[in-house]
């Protein structure tokens, strides 16, 4: 799509300055001038204009020239300096995907002083690592992110763009694939690739996780997913591997920055992140109101792990959306899952079925969470959650 305002038509009235909710638009010689920088085509103020002088029109996506575009592409996640989790397991994936492709795996690295962790990222199987380093980017704002990453793109045409299915992902991702323009295919669990035709194949659930549907981006470039965390096998650090670090320009001055970062908050309800978490008991709608949780937690803190919960429980208001694992939650792996008064729903088990080991207790033997438990107690969670608390902490004493 694109903006214009109609030389004929516009008097320089300032009404649209009013309904711009990004500050894009000033009247400069009694005429409204639009920075496209700014611009996202939201719509607001061609209807707000009364002179009919504002015009978006929709133009015809040119299929890309795919043959330009080659390798695979993994957005580094990175919050403070430290490198997310994801990020190491989708280099494992990516790498995966690149041998099939025969083409290079490399990173993007974004942030401010983090030149010297850009090698933790060959260690973990990048090829190359494309760093933008720069005190604007010190703080993440998916604007000023996606036009580094956007500027990168356009250089260095990659063929397939990766990342995580997080708080940052699910902003930056959608937002850069607007401007590229490209598809892009969200919460992925599953990628590979049709080697025939040299096109990602990418499966996410859909309608509710009744169903597994693979898509696929055939006209344009790159292929972006976003992947959710802790499905893919991160593969260990391999110290003597050798790669190469790019460094970047980055072409952002301080009007590119909209906003500013006064405060991060931190959740201190969560004692141990659920996405690196070995051991997560997670309760449900049987603990019947939220002073219950004391006993997930119990049995949590003898066993060193994390309090998870059901989206049921997260929407009564028992516990913050912080601990909730399923499809509109989030996705983990650990060594042991304790299921403890959650029914199983689908929406529930996409988020925990890669669990090694899955432990359900329910008093409702034909509970759908039993279908993929590998062990079940069927009894009163309120006897037998104690009880499991008691006895491992004599053991482990």
């Amino acid at each position: 799509m694109s903006i214009s305002v109609l030389a004929d038509k516009c008097t320089g009235c300032k009404i649209c300055i009013l309904y711009c909710p990004f500050g894009a638009i000033k009247v400069e010689s009694k005429f409204a001038v639009i920075d496209l920088d700014k611009c996202n085509l939201c719509g607001a103020c061609p209807p707000a204009c009364k002179f009919d002088a504002i015009a978006i029109e929709q133009k015809e996506r040119k299929v890309t020239n795919k043959e330009q575009y080659k390798g695979v592409w993994v957005f580094a996640e990175q919050k403070h300096g430290v490198i997310d989790t994801v990020s190491y397991e989708l280099l494992g994936e990516g790498r995966k995907l690149a041998e099939m492709l025969q083409e290079e795996l490399c990173a993007v690295f974004i942030g401010y002083n983090i030149k010297e962790k850009a090698n933790q990222l060959i260690f973990h199987g990048a090829d190359k690592v494309y760093v933008a380093d720069n005190e604007l980017l010190n703080d993440f704002q998916d604007s000023a992110y996606a036009k580094v990453i956007f500027n990168m793109v356009q250089l260095y045409k990659p063929s397939i763009l990766l990342g995580g299915a997080t708080t940052i992902g699910r902003s930056l991702l959608p937002k850069l694939a607007v401007m590229l323009p490209t598809g892009l295919t969200a919460d992925c669990t599953g990628l590979d690739i049709d080697i025939e035709k040299r096109l990602l194949m990418q499966t996410r659930p859909a309608f509710g996780g009744n169903i597994m549907a693979t898509i696929i981006c055939p006209d344009y470039r790159p292929q972006m997913s976003t992947v959710r965390p802790r499905v893919m096998k991160k593969l260990p650090e391999d110290t003597s591997r050798k790669g190469k670090i790019i460094v970047v320009d980055v072409p952002l001055t301080k009007r590119d920055i909209m906003t500013k970062v006064i405060e991060f908050v931190k959740d201190t309800t969560t004692h141990v992140n659920l996405h690196d978490a070995d051991i997560i008991v997670s309760g449900g709608r049987g603990l019947k109101g939220p002073e219950n949780f004391r006993l997930i937690q119990d049995l949590a803190d003898v066993l060193g792990g994390a309090v998870g919960s059901s989206r049921a429980a997260v929407d009564a208001g028992w516990i913050p959306y912080s601990h909730q694992v399923g499809q509109t939650g989030k996705t983990v792996a650990p060594k042991i899952y304790f299921a403890c008064g959650i029914s199983g729903a689908i929406q529930h088990q996409v988020g925990m079925r890669t669990s090694d080991v899955v432990i359900a207790i329910n008093k409702d033997s034909h509970a759908p969470i039993f279908q993929i438990a590998t062990y079940g107690i069927v009894g009163d969670l309120f006897q037998v959650v104690p009880a499991l608390t008691k006895k491992f902490k004599e053991i482990l004493k």
